[in-house]
């Protein structure tokens, strides 16, 4: 067979083990390639630890019961003095206010006179009581005399001791043109001047004081959480923008309410001295039920997806897993769980979103 007839004969035994060949890895089963890379994530573990339930809610400096005035006209009436200005120390029995009512003067003076008539009307009264009785002794008065001589005398004290009673009455009203401070404090405003003519109303004030020292919060805590408020608990107290943070515990709250209102007010006493002034708002958070032993994670690792409530777990095979969870107490960074996870869980706190079933992940430092 020459050269030519040779390649000839080649060229089909070459096809025929190709086809062969092909048909050979069509029978064998192709291995499945990941392509996707693995979802860089950070996990923290589950701990058993104790968390306290707290109560979010808003609420206003003020001062404690007792610790403010407000310094109104007992009626309408002309300013005199009003020495101190706003921001100014207050000592106990300093001027706040004097005001100028002639028509008190007066009525004092008138219910004074009122007095000294209705004692000398007693005083007659007496006397003749008096006179009478020793005559009746002697046989000369009639009985029916001494006894109308006594109920005269008894009519004559008990319009003394009404006449007294308004003097008293109209002298206090009297001394209410002087207002001094009953205790150390500011002014913390001052809402008219010397010459000014106020009304006898509270919507007419002439001078607010504080004492500084007794400043407390009141909170206005929503009624579906007000039984979880317990006198005596401790809560953190700060002001929206800042960092540091005041504790406060809690003095009372409301006993009854509105069952319409969406708040109730819960008063709470600072356990130090504090730096925020009377009226600045602020973000309370109060202490509620405390559970010991409780599963705890992250706050950030919770995910929601058609009301379910889930976490998805680094494995041991580097691949995230889907973990349906119950949960119990919160606080603005850890959550309970009460059934779903135990101790020791790595839970991914970034890098879970959109995250699916058996994604693989490399788990990178914080």
């Amino acid at each position: 067979m020459t050269g030519s007839q040779l390649r000839s004969a080649a060229v089909p035994a070459a096809m025929s083990a190709f086809l062969l060949l092909l048909i050979g890895c069509r029978g064998t089963p192709v291995e499945e390639v990941e392509t996707e890379a693995p979802v860089p994530v950070v996990v923290e573990e589950a701990k058993i630890d104790v968390l306290r339930g707290i109560i979010a809610a808003t609420g206003v400096v003020t001062p404690a019961p007792g610790a403010e005035l407000t310094v109104v006209a007992p009626e309408a009436a002309r300013i005199v003095a009003v020495p101190k200005a706003e921001g100014d120390a207050v000592r106990v029995g300093d001027l706040l206010v004097q005001f100028e009512i002639p028509t008190l003067a007066s009525d004092v003076a008138a219910k004074r006179a009122g007095v000294a008539q209705a004692s000398a009307r007693l005083e007659a009264a007496t006397a003749s009581f008096n006179r009478l009785s020793s005559l009746m002794t002697q046989g000369v008065a009639a009985p029916r005399e001494v006894e109308d001589a006594k109920r005269q005398q008894a009519e004559a004290a008990a319009d003394v001791e009404q006449a007294k009673s308004a003097l008293d009455a109209a002298t206090a009203l009297a001394g209410r043109t002087v207002v001094r401070a009953t205790f150390p404090g500011v002014v913390a405003k001052r809402f008219h001047n010397p010459g000014d003519f106020v009304e006898a109303a509270a919507s007419d004030p002439v001078l607010r004081v504080i004492n500084p020292a007794q400043l407390q919060i009141v909170a206005s805590v929503p009624v579906a959480q007000l039984s979880r408020v317990v006198i005596g608990h401790s809560a953190d107290i700060r002001q929206p923008g800042r960092e540091d943070i005041e504790l406060a515990r809690v003095t009372t709250k409301a006993a009854q309410v509105d069952p319409a209102g969406a708040s109730a007010d819960v008063r709470l006493t600072f356990l130090k001295p504090t730096s925020l002034a009377a009226g600045t708002v602020v973000q309370v958070e109060i202490v509620g039920e405390e559970h010991s032993k409780a599963v705890v994670i992250p706050a950030a690792a919770l995910l929601e997806e058609d009301d379910e409530v889930f976490v998805m777990v680094a494995g041991a095979d580097n691949k995230a897993h889907k973990y349906p969870v119950a949960t119990g107490l919160s606080t603005p960074t850890l959550v309970e769980i009460i059934t779903g996870l135990k101790a020791g869980d790595r839970v991914i706190v970034r890098g879970q979103d959109g995250l699916p079933e058996g994604a693989a992940i490399t788990v990178q430092e914080k």
